[in-house]
């Protein structure tokens, strides 16, 4: 049997948001209405349980829209989110391989993970697995940096990542797919039809389907691990989106929708013997029902009830060897009050219940009961905004979060703003319950920020911002040891994140510019290092540009060096270059290559990263 810790080493070594998609989707006149008149800016609804424009959000905010989406050499959730301001990305292989996100410095349990408004981590390591998102199944990304917890509960520390997968659209069915292959024997197919199944646009519908396969590389490098199996670690996903709304009249619509990854990963253990064959088995999973219904001119309520499912099984030589499954239920109710023009209130209600089903150890179901309020308001240049979240938790007790952030409009373009937050993460079931190592006593993260941001905002340049920010955390759970080879998890680490955050996400003329750099020092105060894989520098640049029928760009992505638990990380640069031409109207051509320098690098101590691939789509979309 593994301890905790030896299970997240081989592991890591080998909202509302549905509703306020649905919301976004109509508001976007009355959003525009509510920003500065001086930026037509896109809408965003994270920030703020609702939305808003993307220029008028006080937390640093990024989205990402269906061109970013086709603009990136990136197949996944993880590779995209390596262009996010504040957000580095940690590999053990290829695709499909366990990933880390630390967005501000946070750890990967730490940042939480939505995909349209449903949890859908493992209870029992606390994080989500990032690797079997396919961006196949996206229609947009928004993620939001900083403490978020009093809008959205444990794991917002770092932030929040939203993944809205595809919807529907108001015109008839429409079909499309692409064929892909590449380096590694990667091959690629994707269908799918979205459109209203009605004349009048009330039903709208959209199913899409994804495969990826390819025989992959050896994950671990045999100089640092010379006990790992040298052969080349393969990858399988397959995956579904699905979603269905009907919008009955003016004030009520509703729907559901579906999203599924199985993911199939060879891995290497770096502790096993060269002839071992590793294999983990994956399944991430959400449905969703929704309503939104406008009870008065100025009350708006919205019901979710949701279930985001994670499924882990491992194998060594085809004999099983750990199955930890998780469900999250969770009931949502949101209600909206106008108060008056530009003032918002805004209170809610969820109900979660978690569950573990494993044969390595047994847990009681947690259940949690949420309270949450939030004001936003304009007076003039004047913007607020003020949350406050309960959460009360059945096997550790409650807990309180509070956001606070202001700003205030210098002139039609030039912002400032400012913010103060409190955040928490509940000890997942391993930290509670794993037999030798768990502590039923333990109590949950805290972390305490604040930030100060300076921002520019116009339709010629987009949007620019820079961000100073400090996050304390106190009450970390770490695992002591008690006895020779016995660990036991206490709430007695202590670490501070202290930086500037940049980002631009606008135009240069006709070329689409996206760019991030982030300067931090993240540091274990117990023992006064950096704390592991966590770069001081860090960022990357985006560029492309529509010519003729063609569509070209490339990303560079940079790092410094960093600490891992095992050794010492270089920097590094990564270039990768894309191009789609659009032969017809319906059919195109799209051709990518990553790691053009043919960097050799690693993410994670002894673990390899791709060398330079080739890979080429061809598609079409019915017009």
């Amino acid at each position: 049997m593994l301890s905790p810790i030896a299970r997240a080493a081989l592991l890591a070594f080998a909202g509302l948001p549905i509703v306020a998609h649905a919301q976004a989707a109509n508001s976007s006149s009355a959003s525009a209405v509510e920003a500065s008149p001086a930026v037509l800016s896109p809408i965003v609804v994270t920030a703020e349980r609702g939305p808003q424009a993307l220029a008028d959000a006080i937390p640093q905010t990024a989205l990402f829209d269906q061109q970013d989406l086709a603009d990136t050499t990136a197949t996944d959730l993880p590779g995209l989110l390596q262009l996010a301001p504040g957000a580095q990305i940690s590999r053990t292989g290829g695709p499909g391989s366990t990933t880390s996100l630390f967005l501000r410095g946070a750890s990967s349990t730490q940042s939480l993970l939505l995909i349209d408004g449903v949890r859908v981590d493992s209870v029992s390591l606390g994080s989500a697995q990032l690797a079997q998102i396919p961006l196949d199944q996206v229609d947009h990304v928004e993620v939001v940096n900083g403490n978020v917890s009093a809008l959205y509960g444990s794991g917002a520390i770092g932030g929040v990542v939203q993944v809205f997968t595809k919807q529907g659209g108001d015109h008839p069915p429409r079909f499309n797919f692409s064929l892909g292959y590449g380096s590694y024997h990667t091959q690629t197919q994707q269908a799918g039809v979205n459109g209203a199944l009605d004349k009048d646009g009330k039903t709208t519908f959209s199913i899409s389907l994804a495969r990826s396969k390819d025989d992959g590389f050896s994950s671990l490098n045999p100089n640092e691990a010379p006990g790992a199996n040298p052969n080349a670690n393969g990858y399988l996903n397959e995956s579904i989106s699905a979603s269905l709304r009907h919008k009955f009249n003016d004030q009520w619509d509703a729907g559901a929708s579906y999203f599924q990854s199985n993911g199939n990963n060879s891995y290497d253990n770096a502790y096993g013997v060269p002839t071992d064959l590793n294999n983990l088995y994956s399944k991430v999973r959400q449905v969703s029902v929704f309503a939104n219904g406008k009870l008065t001119d100025w009350w708006t309520t919205h019901f979710i009830v949701s279930e985001g499912d994670d499924r882990s099984v491992s194998k060594t030589n085809g004999v099983y060897n750990g199955r930890f499954d998780t469900d999250n239920r969770q009931y949502t109710w949101q209600n909206d009050f106008a108060l008056a023009a530009q003032q918002k209130l805004q209170v809610g209600y969820e109900h979660l219940d978690q569950s573990l089903d494993s044969d390595t150890f047994a847990a009681p179901d947690r259940h949690v009961d949420s309270g949450f309020v939030g004001y936003t308001g304009r007076f003039g240049r004047n913007q607020i905004q003020a949350n406050v979240r309960r959460d009360q938790y059945s096997d550790f007790g409650g807990a309180n979060s509070y956001y606070l952030g202001y700003g205030f409009d210098i002139t039609g373009h030039w912002k400032v703003s400012a913010s103060y937050s409190d955040s928490f993460r509940a000890p997942s079931f391993d930290d509670l319950y794993y037999p030798l190592s768990g502590n039923p006593s333990i109590q949950p993260e805290r972390s305490h920020s604040i930030e100060a941001a300076l921002q520019y905002a116009s339709n010629a340049l987009g949007v620019m911002r820079l961000t100073a920010f400090q996050t304390r955390y106190s009450n970390l759970i770490n695992y002591e040891q008690v006895t020779p080879g016995i660990y036991l998890a206490e709430n007695v680490g202590h670490a501070k994140v202290q930086g500037l955050e940049g980002s631009w996400s606008g135009h240069v003329g006709k070329t689409d510019v996206r760019a991030s750099l982030t300067l931090q020092n993240p540091v274990d105060l117990d023992n006064d290092v950096d704390l592991v894989r966590r770069a001081r520098r860090f960022g990357s640049l985006t560029v492309n540009r529509s010519i003729a029928g063609w569509r070209v760009g490339g990303e560079w992505i940079v790092s410094g060096p960093r600490d891992d638990s095992s050794g010492k990380l270089g920097g590094y640069g990564v270039v990768n270059l894309s191009a789609r031409y659009n032969i017809t109207k319906a059919w195109y051509v799209a051709a990518q290559i990553q790691n053009l320098l043919n960097k050799d690098y690693e993410t994670a101590y002894s673990y390899n990263s791709p060398r330079r691939g080739a890979y080429l789509t061809v598609g079409w979309q019915q017009q």
